[in-house]
């Protein structure tokens, strides 16, 4: 056909956002020609608060979408394949690479500027202090001025104090500025909120878990440059450098798009129908006919919102997972150095009392072997996440999170027994592997849960809290064990059996589920067939195609 017309792809919607062809292409296994004439823009309208949703909207039809029917039409493709890349370069630079110069870092500046061990372990306190002050801010800049613009925020910030760290001419002046770097850190996890806000629902999971895969290669990445430039640039230069990768992030930021979400419910429903399109046109899908539903609400990212009776307990319960997660995942890092060099659980209270004078004058620098060590263990967290890549789909993610919990609390209690290193080994693993997929799985549920009004904000708050937990854990994992490593254990597997029970308590279950629009709708209605809605929200259409 000749312009002025062209040939369209019919998509059709049930009430859920699932598309589906026609029964009669279904039939006749010919996708169906619909002729249009030419596409013309129709001006957006804006409904006064409390008024009627117009009556051919009263009842959803095939000339009506919203953003997730959009995103389950156009499917997974070239658009998401380049927003993973950018996504887990964030996750590798940002996240990864500055959290494993904290195991570079520390016995460099111990033995070069002859630190006691408080100043050495203040080092890392410092950046997760960071952490847990900006996790919240950073989720509710995200919410209100948009998921691209928080998370280009914290880049920059990370990348500008990653490189002044790398001048730092006394231990005060590090100390600040690797508080500040934490600041910015705060902020990569909206990373994944932009990310899964663009997935469609059944590759939402996969892909969310397969971020870990970035975190790997940062943490590789890190320990290569470490064993390249320590020995004859030194700790700043590696500093330097290893801020670099942010700048190409800050750089492919100018493609990123602003989530269509977002821009729906800021109401910027222009914006969301041409990064719709867009996505339409890289993945070489058609874009769903009708009109984009509209649905606007300019009181987002507020913390009463994670309160409200539909989302407090979910909002509790999640803390308290994510505080566990982080608490027993970083205290089993550190329990991990204290066994090995132990032998075995059982000796490890008798040697600690032999070296204990000595070790806080020690001052022993990475070796060849250590940075062998540092490897290894990353590669430990890749059968947590296959396992909860098979299971999430299949169980659900409230289960998911209860399976990591139980096995990682049930190693732990194994520790009990006086075993060879053999077994002590395959222990740690399995307990390092469940619990980072664990870790994983509550960053695929988190977003999922939360409507798009405050999901930034939510997932900001439970990082936040996962930081408290990262904060609390050395005195457990290195001070109590000093006194009783049975009672050090029985902490973890204590707080990992109570995080079990919390996943199981969770409200509500995301597998299979959209996400949601707006915090004003109930979980799992549609925006359209309510006559009425909330003071605050106003809905329009736009976008036609006649």
């Amino acid at each position: 056909l000749s312009p002025p017309f062209c040939a369209l792809r019919v998509v059709k919607f049930r009430r859920t956002g699932e598309s589906s062809r026609s029964e009669e292409d279904g039939a006749s296994g010919e996708p169906e020609i619909h002729i249009e004439g030419v596409q013309r823009e129709l001006e957006p309208v804006e409904l006064e608060d409390g008024a009627a949703v117009p009556k051919e909207f009263a009842n959803p039809t095939d000339d009506t979408f919203m953003v997730e029917d959009a995103v389950e039409a156009i499917g997974f493709g070239k658009f998401q394949w380049k927003l993973s890349v950018i996504t887990g370069l964030a996750w590798a630079s940002n996240y990864a690479m500055e959290m494993m110069i904290l195991s570079i870092l520390a016995p460099q500046l111990h033995c070069e500027w002859s630190l006691p061990s408080w100043q050495v372990a203040l080092l890392t306190s410092v950046v997760f202090v960071g952490m847990m002050s900006s996790s919240t801010l950073w989720g509710n800049i995200s919410d209100q001025y948009g998921r691209k613009t928080g998370l280009k925020i914290s880049v920059l910030w990370t990348l500008y104090y990653g490189i002044l760290s790398g001048f730092a001419p006394v231990y005060s002046w590090i100390l600040v500025l690797r508080g500040l770097v934490g600041f910015g850190i705060g902020g990569v996890p909206q990373s994944v909120t932009l990310y899964a806000e663009f997935l469609p629902r059944k590759a939402r999971a996969k892909c969310i878990l397969l971020i870990e895969v970035f975190w790997a290669i940062g943490t590789v990445f890190e320990v290569l440059l470490a064993v390249l430039v320590m020995p004859t640039l030194g700790w700043r230069w590696l500093l330097i450098l290893s801020a670099l990768p942010l700048l190409l992030f800050a750089v492919l930021c100018f493609w990123l798009p602003e989530s269509a979400r977002y821009d729906v419910l800021s109401g910027n429903q222009d914006k969301a129908i041409a990064t719709l399109k867009r996505i339409a046109t890289e993945n070489g899908a058609p874009m769903p006919l009708g009109k984009l539903i509209i649905s606007r609400q300019e009181d987002r990212g507020k913390m009463r919102d994670l309160f409200t009776p539909h989302f407090r307990w979910t909002t509790l319960l999640l803390w308290f997972i994510w505080f566990s997660n982080a608490f027993s995942y970083y205290g089993l890092v550190l329990l991990t150095t204290e066994f090995f060099q132990a032998g075995d659980v059982c000796s490890i209270s008798s040697r600690r009392k032999e070296v204990k004078a000595k070790c806080s004058l020690t001052c022993e620098y990475l070796t060849e072997e250590d940075y062998t060590d540092l490897l290894w263990t990353t590669l430990s967290e890749f059968p947590g996440v296959l396992v909860t890549l098979w299971v999430i789909d299949r169980i659900g993610r409230k289960k998911t999170m209860a399976l990591s919990f139980l096995v990682f609390s049930f190693c732990s209690l194994l520790l009990f027994l006086c075993m060879g290193r053999n077994v002590l080994t395959v222990l740690l693993f399995i307990a390092r592997a469940f619990i980072s997929g664990g870790f994983q799985a509550a960053y695929v549920y988190t977003p999922e849960v939360y409507p798009t009004a405050t999901r930034a904000l939510g997932l900001g708050t439970c990082s936040g809290m996962a930081r408290v937990g990262a904060l609390i854990t050395p005195f457990i994992a290195q001070v109590m064990l000093e006194s009783s490593v049975y009672l050090t254990l029985v902490v973890y597997s204590g707080c990992c059996l109570l995080a079990a029970l919390a996943s199981c308590f969770l409200p509500i279950e995301t597998k299979g589920r959209g996400l949601q629009e707006s915090s004003h709708r109930e979980w799992g209605q549609e925006m359209v067939g309510r006559g009425s809605h909330s003071p605050g929200v106003t809905r329009s259409n736009s976008g036609s195609q006649e």
